[in-house]
């Protein structure tokens, strides 16, 4: 398995927009074991994203689909920064 947690910060304001943009935009990811979009307690513009993956290809390969390329290009302008990213290697857990 591969896995994801990343950090996206809105621009002021567009938290709640940015994260409905990315949630709607995870239908049907072949391989995709689990996409959680969080807001973070602490910061008002910050998105916590993680994911869990059958494999990094799978990964890969989404960030080609017709309704990602939509989410990236609707997201993109409110989108100001890009925070911690870590990659990881789930070994198990509820829902895997």
């Amino acid at each position: 398995m591969y896995g994801l947690i990343g950090k996206m910060l809105a621009t002021q304001g567009k938290r709640t927009e940015l994260a409905t943009i990315l949630i709607n935009g995870i239908a049907g990811m072949p391989g995709c074991l689990s996409y959680v979009v969080a807001e973070d307690k602490s910061d008002e513009d910050a998105l916590w994203i993680t994911e869990v993956w059958e494999s990094q290809e799978h990964h890969a390969a989404s960030l080609a689909l017709p309704s990602v390329q939509e989410a990236i290009a609707k997201g993109r302008p409110i989108i100001a920064r890009f925070g911690e990213r870590f990659e990881t290697i789930p070994v198990g857990g509820q829902g895997l």
